[in-house]
């Protein structure tokens, strides 16, 4: 049977402006091919069951030939396949989408095409220039500066000029010197605004603008790097004004979310709304032991226990698909109270009509354990599903008023994860990456099995507790602990970091 390919725009490189359509599409393939421009937000979206093939494709540096990438997509698809081709901006807007659909035309194989935001419009719309504004000019022109090597540029820069319009060129910093002259020769006035725009819609985004006749100049001095796209017009001059991205407070840092992957996507969507650039490490993954004879007995006994105590949104999230397995409600829980770790599973409780008794004012596990252990009179029987390598302050401080009875049932195993895709490692070590956030010692020791042999006294650690951040400074990581055990508590601790790193 005959699989069908996807291609779909990845955007330039913010994974907010990634399409609905095109999350869905890369959510259901089985293979995936696709481009070193793709956003690393992106990337982290691609299933993990899937085939990743990485072609690698960037200007003047082809992992693999365009004619080979055409075979791989009608032999994947050939093969009863799902495939994706994700590319960095929208696939037919310079992207060769076109070169790749007459092989699968010419096989018969079915496809769609998924458009994507291109960096044409968005990276310009990032740095607060608008393409088009009607007291500067009336049309929009965007050009590939590509050329090929030894070859003459293939551009009509009379035709260009006489529009009087905002050009755009994609692919052209390399040859910024020869397109400034083309437009020059061809009557443009020396001092018409011009900008390079470098890494547009990630924490390395960065703007010179400066005219037509000095932007080669100011290039060389201030320095680029690729991806970057080169603007031309009166709307340049609209830049200093109009600019809004690095107004936000998380605007030009890079932060690691190591968070189980269940809950990553909160914590990255709260960086990302204060314009943080988000690479997610999964790190860890809680995997429920099932069947679980010792928890079943629980549930089926749930009337004896008077505290029933959560350490992890994980954790409840668990047990409360235990309990539905038993064709039992929260209705089994009635005469039972509640003790909750910390606010993230407070919260997972209150989702489940459930308001925790018990909240400690440290959110850590000595500190439940010694809060709980105050509420005892020494007849309680008490019920801590968790994870199997649990911390045993909790267990320890209850254990030492007498009569109580502790049950510490382990409901899930701690697993870690690495992805090969991109190179955490690489990422601290060139410098990319400004702060990691760790929400458990576990999801330290993840990273660090994620990261072997890298130095971690280049890690800036962001922790939640304080038994976080010392699993983080036993490893070398320079630690900074956020005042209350919360997601909120921990951007406002890098907004801080944030506004003192900008000062110095």
């Amino acid at each position: 049977m005959t699989g069908k390919v996807w291609l779909v725009g990845a955007g330039p490189g913010d994974p907010g402006l990634f399409t609905l359509k095109g999350k869905q599409v890369l959510s259901e393939a089985q293979v995936v091919v696709y481009d070193a421009l793709v956003g690393q937000g992106v990337l982290n979206m691609m299933p993990k069951e899937a085939e990743l093939i990485n072609v690698g494709k960037r200007a003047s540096n082809h992992t693999m030939p365009q004619e080979e990438i055409n075979r791989v997509l009608a032999d994947k698809a050939l093969e009863g396949k799902r495939v994706v081709r994700l590319k960095g901006g929208d696939p037919f807007l310079f992207g060769r989408g076109g070169e790749e659909l007459e092989l699968l035309t010419s096989c018969g194989i079915p496809y769609e095409i998924v458009p994507g935001v291109t960096s044409a419009l968005s990276v310009p719309a990032y740095n607060g220039i608008p393409v088009t504004h009607r007291d500067f000019c009336s049309s929009l022109h965007i050009v590939t500066g590509h050329k090929r090597k030894g070859q003459a540029y293939d551009i009509d820069f009379d035709a260009l000029v006489r529009t009087k319009g905002t050009l755009v060129f994609l692919m052209g910093v390399s040859a910024l010197e020869d397109i400034c002259r083309g437009l020059l020769q061809a009557g443009m006035a020396e001092d018409m605004p011009a900008a390079v725009l470098v890494k547009g819609t990630t924490s390395g985004q960065k703007r010179i603008v400066a005219t037509v006749s000095s932007l080669k100049e100011e290039v060389d001095r201030q320095g680029v790097e690729t991806p970057a796209i080169i603007v031309v017009g009166k709307v340049c001059a609209l830049a200093g004004e109009f600019a809004w991205y690095e107004k936000l407070p998380l605007a030009g840092m890079k932060v690691l979310v190591t968070r189980p992957k269940e809950l990553i996507s909160q914590m990255s969507e709260k960086l990302r709304r204060k314009g943080a650039e988000v690479l997610e490490l999964p790190a860890v993954a809680t995997v429920p032991i099932w069947p679980n004879p010792a928890l079943s007995g629980c549930i089926s006994s749930l009337s004896e226990y008077q505290w029933i105590v959560f350490t992890s949104p994980a954790g409840v999230r668990i047990f409360f698909d235990a309990l539905a397995a038993e064709h039992r409600d929260v209705r089994a829980l009635g005469g039972v109270r509640v003790a909750a770790i910390g606010g993230g599973t407070a919260k997972a409780l209150a989702e489940r009509g459930i308001y925790a008794d018990l909240v400690p004012e440290v959110y850590d596990g000595e500190s439940l354990g010694v809060a709980l252990a105050g509420r005892c009179t020494g007849n309680e029987r008490i019920l801590i599903p968790r994870a199997a390598a649990g911390n045993q302050e909790l267990v320890n401080a209850l254990e030492k008023v007498r009569g109580v009875r502790v049950e510490d049932i382990p409901t899930y195993d701690t697993v870690y994860e690495k992805q090969d895709f991109i190179d955490e490692r690489a990422e601290f070590e060139n410098g990319s990456i400004d702060y990691a956030v760790f929400t458990s010692a576990s999801t330290v020791r993840g990273f660090a099995k994620a990261v072997e042999g890298l130095d971690y006294s280049t890690v800036s650690a962001v922790c939640i507790g304080k038994q976080t951040q010392a699993a983080a400074a036993a490893l070398g990581m320079k630690t900074y602990v956020a005042k209350q055990a919360s997601m909120d508590s921990i951007v406002e601790a890098l907004e801080k970091l944030a506004a003192r790193d900008r000062t110095e």
